[in-house]
C-alpha cells in the first residue's frame, strides 16, 4: 500500500495539485492566526504623531486660560478686534469671514470668535500680505487675489460638499446622543470629520462610485467599525467603564445603563450577521446612532478623567479628538496635552486627525446645523 501512495506521489498530474492544495492551505492558516494575534495584540492601531503646530495650539489655549479678561472696557477692545480681522480675512477669504460672522451674529461671545479667527491664523502663518495686513490692521494695501475658497485647503474638494450633505441627514441622531450624554453636538461632528476626512484619498473611488451618489457617511466594517470607526475593543471598554463605579473614567449611575442591550431589537443585516451585537448597532446602514452614541460616551469618559486628575480640555475639541483617534491607552491627563493622531493625506497634502478636528471646529463650516454653545458639556444644566 505504501509503494502505490510513494508511485501515485511521484506522478505530476498528482503532486502538482495536491502540493498546491497543501500549500494554499497552510498560507490561510497562517493568515487567520496573524489576523487573530494582530486583533489581540492591537498591532494594527495607529500609534500617530505629535502635530507640527502642537506649540501653536498649547499657546492658543494658554490665551484664552482664565487670563482672558470680560470686564466692559476689554470685552469693547475685543469685540473691535473680532470686527477688523473678519474684515482683513474677508478680502483673502470671503467664505470663511463669512462663517465667522455668522457665529459672531449667533452667539455675541467674542472669546469664541478671536479663537475661530487664531485657528485661521495658525494656517496663515506663511501668508505675507495677509501678515502684513494684521500688523497694521488699517492698511488695506492687499497683494494677493480674493478667493471664493475656504483657507481651509481640505474644504475645497468634492468629497466635503458630499459629507456636508451626508451629515445633515444625521442630524437627528447626533441630536439625540449630545442630549442623552450633554456633549455638544459639534464635538461629537469635529471627531466624525476626522474620520470621514481621512478617507478622502484612501477610498477616493468608492466616494465617487458610491458615497458621493448617495450623499451618505462611508460606513466602515473592518478592524473600525460605524461611520465613526469605533474598534470592538474600544467600544467594550466604553460599555464597562459605563458601569465601573470604581474606573476614573466612570460617569455616574445616571449613565450605567446608557448602553444596555435588549432582545427586541434585531440589528442584523447583510454586512454584520457574524459579528457581536456591540458591532451590529454600529454597523448600521442608515441609521447610524450608536455610532455617535459611543463617541459621545468616549469624550465625556475622558473628559471626566482630565477633569478628575487636574486637568480640564472641556475646551480643546482638537485634544478629544486626537484621543478618540488614538485611544483609551494615550489618554494620559497633563499639564501640555499635545495634539495629532492618525497621519493621512488628502490631496497629496498631510495632516493630522486632530488638526483636522480643531480647524472644522473653528471654521464655522455646517454652524446652521450645529452651533456653537456656550458650554461643551451638559449645557442645559442649570
Amino acid at each position: 500500500m505504501p509503494n502505490k501512495v510513494s508511485r501515485l506521489y511521484k506522478k505530476k498530474w498528482f503532486r502538482i495539485p495536491y502540493l498546491t492544495f497543501l500549500y494554499i492551505f497552510a498560507l490561510y492558516g497562517f493568515f487567520l492566526v496573524g489576523t487573530y494575534l494582530a486583533m489581540k495584540f492591537q498591532w494594527t492601531k495607529d500609534s500617530g504623531k505629535v502635530d507640527v503646530n502642537n506649540r501653536y495650539f498649547q499657546s492658543m489655549s494658554d490665551k484664552y486660560n482664565q487670563s482672558f479678561k470680560v470686564d466692559s472696557v476689554s470685552v469693547a477692545k475685543h469685540r473691535l478686534e473680532v470686527l477688523n480681522r473678519i474684515i482683513i480675512l474677508n478680502e483673502f477669504y470671503p467664505q470663511n469671514a463669512q462663517h465667522i460672522l455668522t457665529a459672531y451674529q449667533d452667539t455675541k461671545d467674542e472669546k469664541l470668535v478671536l479663537q475661530m479667527l487664531d485657528a485661521i491664523d495658525i494656517r496663515l502663518m506663511k501668508n505675507k500680505a495677509y501678515q502684513k495686513e494684521m500688523r497694521a490692521l488699517r492698511s488695506r494695501k492687499n497683494d494677493e487675489k480674493v478667493t471664493g475658497l475656504s483657507v481651509y485647503e481640505w474644504m475645497n474638494i468634492a468629497e466635503w460638499k458630499c459629507f456636508k450633505e451626508a451629515v445633515a441627514k444625521d442630524k437627528k441622531y447626533i441630536d439625540s446622543a449630545a442630549q442623552v450624554t450633554g456633549v455638544e453636538p459639534r464635538y461629537i461632528v469635529a471627531c466624525l470629520v476626522g474620520e470621514q476626512v481621512r478617507l478622502f484619498n484612501s477610498r477616493r473611488e468608492k466616494y465617487k462610485e458610491f458615497i458621493a451618489p448617495m450623499k451618505t457617511l462611508a460606513l466602515e466594517n473592518n478592524m473600525s467599525y460605524g461611520v465613526t470607526g469605533i474598534k470592538e475593543f474600544t467600544a467594550k471598554r466604553i460599555e464597562t467603564y459605563l458601569k465601573d463605579s470604581t474606573s476614573k473614567y466612570y460617569l455616574g449611575n445616571q449613565y450605567a445603563h446608557l448602553l444596555d442591550y435588549d432582545t427586541v431589537t434585531n440589528y442584523t443585516n447583510g454586512i454584520n450577521d457574524t459579528m457581536s451585537t456591540c458591532v451590529q448597532r454600529l454597523v448600521q446602514y442608515t441609521n447610524h446612532y450608536y455610532s455617535y452614541l459611543y463617541a459621545a460616551v468616549f469624550i465625556k469618559q475622558i473628559r471626566t478623567q482630565w477633569k478628575k486628575a487636574g486637568y480640564p480640555i472641556d475646551n480643546r475639541p482638537e485634544i478629544f479628538a486626537s484621543l478618540f483617534n488614538l485611544g483609551y491607552s494615550k489618554s494620559v491627563p497633563k499639564k501640555h496635552p499635545e495634539v495629532g493622531g492618525s497621519v493621512f493625506k488628502i490631496r497629496e497634502q498631510e495632516y493630522t486627525f486632530g488638526a483636522v478636528a480643531y480647524e472644522f471646529y473653528f471654521s464655522g463650516e455646517l454652524v446652521d446645523l450645529f452651533p456653537y454653545k456656550r458650554k461643551h458639556f451638559d449645557w442645559d444644566e442649570k
